[in-house]
């Protein structure tokens, strides 16, 4: 390897060789998932691992302490309205897989839910031999206890769906079956789907993602399904959605995607499809009184009128000619999340400095404006909206904190009011805990918020073991939320917790994430640098004290952090990442982020992804702090390819690091709870550990 060079002023014959221009010692076979050979290198790293920080009373206390948390019956029971019922998929120690159950929604709101078990996927996986894991239930509106069941082998992204009928337990005989791939269905009727598969090998995207839309008739093979249609292998991914109003009314949408934001939308109806008027960067949240709720990701200047990004619209999907009506432009610092029918509402989810509210929207007399009302929710928490049904007027949502356990509230759309049902119970003591907002200078000037929860008493010395964990990408917001994981293995332990909110993500709406699209995305990396520096200059830290975390697009960013201020931190948990910029595009599904990160096919882009990317700017020479890369076998999203290519050229270069591949759960951290927990347990071990604690 050849280290960049140092000096400020180069001629053409004296500028620094690249790692990305060096040919590629990493070896081929490793690139192989599943390979007999790369699967024995992850079996020996995952052992050194183990015996390195799998051991002892630090890893026991924090398995135990996350499988407890993982397991334990003091967990919310999240609804699922379907079939007039309550729903709810459930794992503890008896269900390691899970099962859906359900009770009446006047049982759920009791202390003592009675449920009755409709799928037991631990007794399904026995009876099969299959690693199942659940991944969702689709059911038809006209019939909902008919239900297209996700299932997938292991965790990853690719599924196998079966008709499943809730009321009888029991698969559907001779129903619907689609077979193991990365696919998109939509019920449209009882006995049609509208499914987005890869029909042949041929039919996938250069992201790995189906793009032929055909009509499957019950009965019918898949051969003899008819197309609706195609997109074609640039372009992301193409997938169906059926939308209902709870007035009556069904709109029919097909997706063609661009890239990682952009999309063409058309309307499917009397078997044909027409293109709708609508911006390349908007989604479609939710169908009310046959109009379309639009969310725009970019300006939208028609009919003489511009609507704003981050702006909520009306869209009649009917009209030749778009006139769209304003329901909610933000203001400077808040953002939209999302809309949903509530039979005769709208129920739309907004945050304002990072701090969410839920509010009412019903149509006037006039049947053109809206009135509007504030649900009297919690102040200064983040909400969520759980579960909605476009014919009922009852839905729920979620409020919560970092030191405020996470509250499940009945919401009633037509009288704007809200009921508690139940509160978690605390799951760490917080009474002697605060939370502050702060905010840190970045390179360019901007201000980058951060949350910091601590203890009252820390001194202000930078001794305070701190970890600092951000995202920054695809529009992803990251708001306050209450952890039992990080109460119990951060906070409790006397770590300090830091939640960035850094650009590229989604805090204050599309312009945040904008800013750090493509080759600005090391503004980005700036705001994070930024924040640690603002922890140090507060005295809350130092970088001998100092560990940050994230995962997938934050893994990158990890990357990132690592390489460019090695002398930051003392410990970085790189989890299920994206390394290795140069190649990304070919690499599992890297090809769909092009929008996010731009490709190595544009010159201007291909430099600027090379001075980021955390492989090719691995230097030898350097004092990097050890770091921790996890990724699991089954993720075929980013793939464990990344992070197995990272680790082997640290060992190269005989730098330290540890590595931890779990086989199953695909972009996550495990199929069961006892593999979650496991990983769970490793990065805290990890994390305490460089740190200098041991117990």
């Amino acid at each position: 390897m050849v280290a960049l060079l140092g000096a400020s002023l180069l001629t053409p014959s004296a500028m620094p060789v690249h790692a990305a221009d060096l040919p590629d010692t990493i070896p081929a076979w490793l690139n192989d998932i599943n390979g007999a050979r790369a699967m024995g290198w992850v079996k020996a790293q995952n052992a050194r691992t183990l015996d390195l920080l799998g051991h002892g009373p630090l890893y026991k206390g924090l398995y135990d302490t996350s499988l407890k948390l993982l397991q334990t019956h003091d967990r919310l029971a999240m609804p699922m309205q379907m079939d007039g019922m309550v729903y709810n998929f459930w794992r503890d120690e008896h269900h390691l897989r899970g099962i859906l159950r359900r009770t009446t929604a006047d049982s759920f709101a009791t202390d003592h839910p009675e449920w009755t078990v409709a799928l037991d996927l631990d007794a399904l996986a026995a009876k099969e031999k299959r690693n199942w894991v659940y991944k969702g239930i689709d059911c038809l509106h006209s019939q909902q206890n008919l239900c297209l069941l996700h299932l997938s082998d292991g965790g990853e992204d690719a599924s196998t769906v079966r008709e499943f009928d809730l009321r009888t337990g029991q698969f559907v005989e001779g129903g619907f079956s689609l077979p193991h791939a990365k696919q998109d269905s939509s019920w449209l009727d009882r006995d049609s789907l509208l499914v987005s598969y890869p029909w042949s090998a041929d039919d996938l995207t250069e992201s790995s993602y189906p793009y032929i839309v055909k009509i499957l008739k019950r009965g019918q093979s898949l051969d003899q399904a008819q197309t609706v249609f195609a997109g074609n292998r640039k372009d992301v991914e193409v997938g169906p959605e059926v939308l209902h109003d709870g007035a009556g009314h069904q709109v029919v949408l097909i997706r063609e995607g661009l890239d990682a934001f952009a999309s063409r939308t058309f309307l499917y109806r009397d078997g044909q499809t027409t293109s709708l008027a609508l911006p390349l960067k908007s989604s479609v949240s939710a169908l009310f009184n046959a109009r379309l709720v639009v969310l725009l990701d970019e300006d939208w200047a028609v009919n003489g009128q511009t609507f704003t990004k981050g702006s909520l619209v009306l869209v009649d999907p009917a009209a030749k000619n778009p006139a769209p009506q304003l329901l909610l432009a933000p203001t400077a610092g808040q953002v939209i999340e999302g809309a949903s029918t509530s039979r005769g509402h709208l129920i739309v989810t907004l945050y304002d400095n990072v701090r969410g509210k839920i509010v009412i929207y019903t149509p006037a007399a006039n049947g053109t404006d809206f009135t509007h009302r504030d649900l009297p929710l919690p102040q200064n928490m983040s909400v969520d909206l759980i579960s909605t049904d476009e014919d009922s007027p009852f839905a729920y949502a979620t409020s919560s904190g970092f030191l405020t356990p996470t509250t499940l509230w009945e919401i009633n759309s037509d009288l704007a009011s809200v009921q508690k049902i139940r509160t978690l119970p605390a799951q760490f003591d917080a009474s002697d805990m605060t939370v502050e907002q702060h905010e840190a200078r970045s390179k360019d000037g901007t201000d980058i918020p951060y949350f910091i929860v601590h203890r009252k008493t820390m001194p202000l010395d930078g001794t305070n073991p701190t970890l600092l964990y951000a995202y920054g990408g695809f529009e992803v917001p990251l708001f306050p939320f209450y952890s039992a994981g990080i109460g119990n293995n951060w906070l409790a332990r006397g770590g300090v917790y830091v939640l960035a909110n850094i650009r590229g993500g989604g805090e204050f709406g599309p312009a945040w994430h904008d800013a750090g699209l493509k080759t600005n995305r090391q503004r980005i990396y700036d705001d994070f640098a930024a924040v640690a520096k603002d922890l140090m200059e507060r005295k809350v830290t130092s970088p001998q004290h100092l560990a940050i975390q994230g995962g997938s697009n934050g893994g990158l960013l990890m990357g990132v952090e690592f390489t460019q201020h090695p002398d930051y931190w003392k410990a970085v948990d790189i989890e299920v990442p994206l390394l290795d910029m140069m190649n990304y595009e070919h690499m599992s599904a890297g090809a769909s982020w092009v929008g996010e990160y731009g490709t190595v096919s544009i010159p201007e882009q291909k430099a600027f992804l090379r001075s980021i990317s955390p492989l090719q700017n691995l230097k030898e020479g350097v004092k990097y702090p050890v770091p921790f890369i996890e990724t699991t076998t089954k993720d075929d999203r980013v793939g464990p390819v990344h992070a197995r290519r990272f680790a082997w050229r640290m060992s190269e270069m005989k730098l330290p690091y540890y590595y931890w591949e779990q086989v199953a759960g695909g972009h996550g951290f495990g199929a069961s709870q006892k593999e979650v927990a496991q990983t769970q347990a490793l990065s805290y071990a990890y994390l305490w550990s460089q740190l200098g604690r041991t117990r």
